[in-house]
């Protein structure tokens, strides 16, 4: 007999020679019929995958991230087989699933894709998938694998394999083709009943720019065309709230190719605007018992090996700058939390003297390739809103939990209400990538599990995930279009204060370690501010609003009047600018809409006699006409709605 253990921790018993397909028919016919993947004692399986020991099953349809995961990994296949049949003599590099559809680097040699041939290639790969083609999985020597691809004149594929482990290597073949594939399947190409090809780019074999320039093909796609089209009016939504198009439309930032390729500068609005935001959470954390302090943007090469982000960062981003003094190497700081420890160093502390909370609007610099860098969400330099907090073990829990109301303070105010949280811990397979030991990281992943317990977070454990130095709780933010986000962190860690030998006096008057916090409710202030325009659309919260009024006089004789409506509303800090351009009232109207100033106050003569301003609102509602004090009314009524206290 062989035992499967389902999810809920029921146990089902077999007779041998089962698949994974059995299982779920025993479970339900009609359940069985969308089981689309499996993984089995945590390693990935098809449906058809034979059992044969006592295990673990976890079954998936396309309702199941991983399901979309098996579903997509799968239609790469097909779109790979597709490229082979319409461009002869592509090679074939990598294919994976993505978080939205899935890719395939190839190697065109000559030949071009443009989005001209989009069409053909989707009907190519509905063409292939009609045909109910088994994906079926096989074992195959390393010496018959590396023959294959030799033969092919394929380098990508021998250069994978060669790297790969006898025993270990597996084909996946459908209809008459032959990828080499670690397995993940749909059962069969019938399932795959729609597909778009989205986009093509270039893309460097390994993300090595030394290497050879490929083309990536994008796609994605459905069970049910339904799908694909309610996809697609997504997809369009999205691409009217690029921030790359709203920042330049609202004059946000820019970049320049002389300042260099992932480097943002921020325009007199965006200025303001991200001012504004490192006031409100300036004034949280004065609340909350932070302290600001500045530090530099560079540090000495010393400072980074003794944290260890030189042996990160060190090879693959900025190469260290060289002083006129023999030996004296220093580095772009690409954390802040080095030059905090230093801080923490700079007096002896008492336990009596913690918490310390350290708190920066600090720019951190790394490389990023160039075919990476998008918009402010990808950049080369930015900054991050940086707290560290330096406390007693006893205090950690409390700290930890005060830092999780501070991110939803932030949350609250900027109209994210839709999160959930992840625990990000360690790779147990893979602990060369991470710093510190053992024992000292079992307890810090269970101090994020406490806190983020006791505040009643609905939160996943996502192996792997962790920060290279501490285990974090991690903020995923579901926009306005469903699309999740990480946003915001807090991380624990007793690795640096151990490496920085931070200490402070205990009550027994021996030295102790403290404990490290490291937290960024905003992340990075850029990444921030993409996020939120493409949430909000530009139609950013009222308090948060560079320009929140704009008023426009329907001549010049009003304009002595504009300034005076101007002048009151400034005084009730209310932020305005006049129009007193020479254009029409209604371009005056239709810039300002595409400004989305959230108020527009018309006057003309009888405003004028009766001290009063016509209103209308953002998106056309008109408000009528009304005292300048009943409209700031309006708007601190509005500011209170959606600024929350802390």
């Amino acid at each position: 007999m062989i035992h499967i253990t389902l999810p809920d921790g029921s146990i089902r018993s077999f007779e041998e020679n089962l698949t994974v397909l059995d299982v779920a028919k025993d479970i339900s016919e009609g359940f069985a019929r969308n089981v689309i993947s499996a993984k089995f004692n945590d390693i990935t399986v098809e449906t058809s995958t034979l059992l044969t020991t006592d295990g673990s099953l976890t079954l998936y349809t396309w309702k199941d991230d991983a399901g979309k995961k098996a579903f997509w990994h799968s239609s790469s296949h097909v779109l790979a087989q597709a490229l082979e049949e319409l461009f002869p003599g592509v090679k074939l590099s990598i294919g994976p699933a993505i978080d939205n559809g899935f890719y395939y680097d190839v190697d065109l040699g000559d030949q071009v894709i443009s989005d001209k041939d989009f069409k053909r290639i989707e009907d190519k790969m509905i063409e292939i998938a009609r045909g109910k083609h088994d994906f079926t999985i096989k074992s195959v020597s390393k010496a018959d694998a590396l023959s294959k691809y030799t033969k092919e004149e394929n380098t990508y594929k021998v250069e994978l394999i060669e790297n790969l482990t006898d025993g270990e290597i597996t084909f996946c073949d459908h209809s008459s083709f032959t990828d080499l594939c670690r397995g993940g399947h749909i059962p069969n190409t019938g399932i795959i009943k729609a597909v778009k090809i989205l986009s093509v780019a270039g893309a460097y074999w390994r993300g090595d720019e030394n290497n050879t320039q490929l083309t990536r093909v994008y796609g994605i796609s459905f069970p049910k065309q339904k799908e694909l089209t309610e996809y697609l009016i997504l997809l369009e939504e999205a691409k009217k709230r690029d921030h790359r198009k709203l920042g330049k439309q609202l004059e946000l930032f820019t970049f320049s190719k002389k300042v260099g390729q992932g480097l943002p500068l921020w325009l007199p609005k965006g200025a303001a605007l991200r001012s504004r935001l490192e006031d409100f959470l300036k004034k949280a954390q004065q609340k909350a018992g932070y302290e600001m302090v500045i530090t530099p943007h560079i540090g000495q090469k010393e400072l980074y090996i003794t944290s260890g982000h030189y042996e990160k960062y060190g090879a693959d981003s900025f190469q260290t700058i060289k002083t006129p003094k023999d030996g004296e190497e220093f580095l772009l700081k690409p954390m802040n939390c080095p030059h905090h420890c230093e801080i923490y160093n700079a007096k002896p502390f008492s336990y009596k003297e913690l918490p310390k909370r350290f708190a920066e609007f600090g720019t951190v610099y790394r490389y990023e390739q160039s075919g990476e860098l998008h918009g402010l969400t990808r950049v080369r330099g930015f900054t991050q809103d940086d707290a560290h907090i330096f406390c007693t073990p006893d205090q950690l829990n409390e700290e930890f939990q005060n830092v999780i109301d501070l991110v939803l303070y932030v949350f609250g105010s900027l109209g994210f209400e839709n999160f959930s949280t992840q625990v990000s811990v360690r790779d147990p397979k893979n602990l060369e990538k991470y710093i510190g030991a053992s024992d000292v990281w079992d307890k810090a992943e269970q101090a994020i599990i406490n806190a983020a317990e006791a505040k009643g977070l609905n939160y996943v454990i996502e192996t792997g995930e962790a920060a290279f130095y501490g285990p974090k709780l991690d903020f995923m933010v579901k926009d306005a279009l469903g699309r999740q986000w990480q946003l915001g962190t807090i991380q624990v860690d007793y690795n640096l204060p151990e490496r920085f030998d931070l200490t402070y006096k205990g009550a027994d008057n021996e030295l102790h370690r403290p404990v490290m916090i490291h937290r960024a409710p905003f992340g990075s202030m850029e990444r921030f501010v993409a996020i939120l325009l493409e949430h909000t659309g530009g139609n950013f919260p009222l308090w948060l609003m560079p320009e929140q009024v704009i008023i426009l006089s329907i001549s010049e004789k009003y304009e002595k009047y504009a300034r005076k409506v101007l002048n009151s509303l400034e005084n009730n800090e209310i932020r305005a600018l006049v129009d007193n351009r020479n254009e029409t009232m209604g371009k005056k109207i239709r810039d300002a809409e595409m400004q989305k100033v959230p108020y527009m106050i018309i006057v003309g003569e009888q405003e004028e006699l009766d001290g009063t301003i016509s209103v209308r609102k953002h998106g056309g509602d008109d408000l009528g006409t009304i005292s300048v004090e009943s409209f700031t009314s309006i708007i601190e009524e509005e500011i209170k709605k959606t600024l929350k206290e802390f």
